[in-house]
């Protein structure tokens, strides 16, 4: 910015500010006359209204730019404060990146981020005097303005300059944008331009300018100089509807005796900027057209030149497909063929195109020769079509084909091997089936004899072919190698070679099957004969075994019979054992008879009658067992009942009723143990005695000996409930009584603590004191009140005592001593009650007496103290008080 700008910034604001100031300072100390105080306050009246005109003027011109960055402003003075907006309002107009604002709404904060703003400024060579950080953070009003107008002529119109026909003299910016107004504007009727004040309040300047550069917008014949505000109202909607231009000023703003000259200054260079663009863009077009015509003359060459190369290019890149494809013929004739073929690609199919390549390297030096020639910008093919491209792409045309050639004769040569593999696979699949045919014919013959040494020879035999076939293994699966050999490498008769090989694993699987066959049919034979062995050994077994069943002794007690019980389950085990042996024996050789099937049937068909004739005789040994045990369990069972029975009925004689509650309770809770005992055992019992029932009614051999011991038993069982039912009555009673006593000891000790509390003739020694005992006898009324309930249930307690009991002296005499005592205590607590009301309501005068006092005091001295205003107003309000 110009030194001269920034001087007249700053003696604008300072003048007009300080004539202000003077003015109003030098007449108020000369005189105070009505015509001094009238011009007084019009200029301040004056300045105050160009102030706001600016105010308005310059928050609309922020939000203009900061409607970019999507922010606003109310407020110029106080949304500016924080710095935040300057900052931003900077950057917008700069183009730069400041500094971040620093975070924090504290005035150091505030302080902080306009200095950033003011130093940007400084760094931009403007001149800011006398304004510092704190003026704007504090609000200041003309240095606040006069900071955005430094702003607007640093970024808005500083920049502007004018060509004339003698450029040699130097205007400032502010000229500059008048002598631009006035050329615009020449030849326009009712429009003379001389200022940026009173050459603007009608209107005409604004509409004729628009009309300038948009003559479809206005028809300026029809304006009339008269009607200022319809003239700036339509210049000022048009700009902002046609051409953007924010609405900076409202007629009332202008139409004015001395519009402010900073306000319509900001205004008129938004049309400035505006019309320049425009401008500009026009100029631009016709050169434009001038470039179009010169690049046409070379356009067909050039599509010519990229036709020819994108056809190169897509031959070379699908030639380059075909030649990288490997997917050769599966056999030695069509490989060769396929070499064959490359052959004559290479001599007749591949030179043309080699000729084609060098014709477009002599096109593309004609046109960038030609261009060179127009002073045009020499053409470059894009990328991908350049001639090193090409070059490039003809590189890989020849690497495809080296490798297609060594890959072709790499082919050859496997082709050749595989057929030489074939050869082989033929001579060795020829005597691996000789061999495997011999070998079947000799594994499918059975010789081997009728008794058991001969089929063990027979058995050695045939575990030495077994090994001489395993061990000729390694031979089939070598013919099975080279034929998966063959299929790996995709030979192209492999459906012959892999059914050739099917049949070698077939003759050899057949083989091993029937191996498998011969040895199964050998062990069925040698188990046949050790089987007939077998039988014999269990014959002997079970002779045996029939004399240890048949023998009488079933025991003497239950401890005998448990012991026999075990051995015979031993015995039972080693029978089932046998079974298995038995089965083992039927079961081992289904379907295949190496001798007499019936001689086979009648010896199994004995074995089986031997052995259920011992199970018949060990399940009938048990059962005479069981019962026996039966019989002695059910003995020592009733046994044990009679011995519980008579040790129950010691316990159900005792005496002892308990000497106080505790003992009476501890009795009472032993007694329900023992009942409940005795009603678990009542069904041991019953299950017992039934078990006995049912011996008896089966005609056990002990029938006699068992209903005796049944009777017996049921005898003592009744006596014992009679006992029990004797003892638990007479402990109840004795419950009832200790409890009775224990309920009239608490309701006496209860009693004497409600007489203490109720007896005593404290009532306070002021009103909050006596309130607090008022609320404890309240508490101990109820409770007096409340205790009725537990009394009445002592009576009910006496009144199920036994009759002796309840009639004697000692429970009517505790029963009238108890009631006696409660009507003392009720008694005590209402006059205990009547006493602490009167107390309260004494301390409750003495209370308003004092306060009435205190207030008769404050009252007096007001009185004293106040004196008698000499005002009628001050008067009537004494009086009110």
């Amino acid at each position: 910015m110009s030194s001269y700008d920034h001087m007249e910034l700053q003696q604008q604001y300072s003048s007009s500010n300080d004539t202000v100031n003077n003015r109003w300072d030098d007449e108020w100390d000369n005189e105070n006359s009505s015509a001094r105080l009238f011009e007084r306050s019009r200029i301040k009246a004056l300045a105050d209204e160009r102030e706001a005109v600016q105010k308005k003027t310059f928050t609309k011109w922020v939000n203009s730019h900061l409607y970019r960055v999507s922010c606003r402003i109310t407020d110029l003075y106080m949304d500016l404060r924080d710095g935040r907006m300057l900052i931003k309002l900077l950057e917008v107009l700069s183009g730069e990146r400041l500094p971040k604002p620093t975070k924090g709404r504290m005035r150091i904060h505030c302080l902080e981020n306009v200095d950033k703003a003011l130093q940007f400024l400084k760094e931009q060579r403007v001149h800011l005097e006398n304004m510092g950080s704190h003026d704007i953070v504090d609000g200041n009003h003309r240095l606040t303005l006069g900071l955005i107008w430094t702003i607007i002529l640093r970024f808005q119109i500083q920049d502007i300059s004018v060509e004339t026909e003698d450029n040699k003299e130097k205007r400032s910016a502010k000229d500059a944008l008048l002598l631009w107004c006035q050329m615009k504007t020449a030849g326009y009727p009712n429009v003379n331009i001389h200022n940026f004040t009173t050459s603007w309040r009608d209107g005409m300047a604004f509409n004729a300018l628009i009309h300038k550069h948009r003559p479809d917008l206005i028809d300026f014949d029809k304006l009339k100089k008269s009607n200022a505000h319809y003239n700036l109202q339509n210049a000022f909607n048009l700009a902002e509807q046609h051409l953007g231009l924010t609405k900076l000023l409202d007629p009332e703003d202008i139409s004015v005796d001395h519009p402010d000259e900073k306000s319509v200054i900001t205004y008129v260079v938004t049309y400035y900027h505006y019309f320049s663009k425009m401008k500009a863009l026009k100029v631009e077009g016709k050169r434009i057209g001038k470039v179009l015509d010169n690049a046409i003359e070379t356009e067909k060459m050039i599509e010519k030149y990229e036709s020819l190369a994108s056809d190169l290019l897509e031959w070379i890149e699908q030639t380059i497909i075909i030649l990288n494809n490997r997917k050769f013929a599966n056999s030695l004739v069509g490989v060769q063929q396929q070499l064959q073929a490359f052959n004559t690609y290479r001599t007749v199919e591949k030179p043309p195109k080699f000729t084609e390549k060098g014709n477009l390297e002599v096109l593309l030096f004609t046109i960038q020769s030609k261009m060179r020639a127009n002073n045009q910008k020499v053409y470059m093919p894009r990328e991908g079509k350049l001639i090193s491209d090409i070059n490039k792409a003809w590189e890989r045309l020849e690497k495809a084909e080296h490798e297609r050639e060594l890959a072709l004769r790499m082919e050859l040569i496997r082709q050749e091997k595989l057929e030489q593999l074939a050869r082989r696979f033929d001579r060795k699949a020829a005597m691996r089936e000789t061999w495997l045919s011999e070998n079947q014919r000799l594994v499918s013959q059975d010789n081997f004899g009728f008794d058991l040494q001969a089929v063990e020879a027979a058995t050695k035999k045939h575990e030495a072919i077994e090994t001489d076939i395993a061990a000729y293994e390694e031979r089939v699966q070598a013919v099975v190698a080279v034929a998966k050999e063959l299929e790996v490498e995709h030979y192209h008769d492999i459906k012959r070679i892999a059914a050739r090989k099917d049949n070698v694993i077939r003759l050899w699987e057949y083989l091993l099957e029937l191996l498998k066959a011969r040895r199964q049919r050998l062990e069925m034979n040698l188990s046949l004969q050790r089987v007939f062995q077998e039988m014999l050994y269990i014959m002997d077994w079970m002779d045996e075994m029939k004399m240890l069943l048949l023998s009488q002794d079933y025991g003497k007690h239950l401890l005998g019979v448990e012991d026999l019980l075990q051995k015979h389950a031993l015995v039972e085990a080693d029978i089932a054992i046998q079974a298995d042996r038995v089965k083992a024996v039927i079961f081992s050789c289904p379907g295949y008879k190496p001798c007499d099937p019936q001689v086979i049937q009648d010896r199994v068909a004995h074995l089986e009658f031997c052995y259920q004739e011992l199970t018949q005789l060990a399940a009938e040994r048990h059962a005479r067992l069981e019962e026996s045990r039966r019989l002695w369990k059910f003995f020592w069972e009733m046994a044990e009942e009679e011995g519980w029975i008579r040790e129950k009925e010691q316990i159900l004689s005792s005496e002892e009723h308990g000497k106080d509650l505790t003992g009476a309770v501890r009795l009472l809770s032993q007694q329900r143990t023992l009942e409940d005992e005795m009603s678990g055992r009542a069904g041991h019992l019953q299950h017992t005695i039934a078990e006995g029932q049912a011996m008896v009614q089966a005609g056990h051999f002990g029938a006699a000996k068992i209903q005796e011991r049944i009777s017996d038993l049921q005898a003592q069982w009744a006596e014992l409930e009679q006992l029990a039912a004797v003892r638990k009555k007479r402990l109840e009673e004795a419950l009832a009584l200790h409890q009775f006593q224990a309920d009239a000891d608490d309701v006496d000790a209860w009693t004497l603590d409600a007489l203490r509390i109720v007896s005593s003739g404290e009532t306070g020694h002021e009103e909050f004191s006596t309130q607090a005992l008022v609320r404890k006898h309240k508490d101990a009324a109820a409770e007096v009140a409340g205790y009725r309930p537990v009394i009445d249930s002592l009576h009910e307690q006496a009144a199920a005592l036994p009759k002796e009991k309840m009639e004697s002296e000692e429970v009517r005499g505790r029963l009238a001593g108890i009631e006696e005592r409660y009507k003392e205590v009720a008694e005590l607590t209402k006059l205990r009650k009547q006493a602490l009301q009167d107390a309260l309501a004494l301390y409750k005068m003495f209370s308003e007496a004092d306060a009435c006092e205190v207030w008769i005091d404050e009252k007096e001295q007001w009185l004293n103290s106040m004196e008698i205003p000499e005002k009628l107003e001050d008067l009537e309000v004494i009086q009110h008080r």
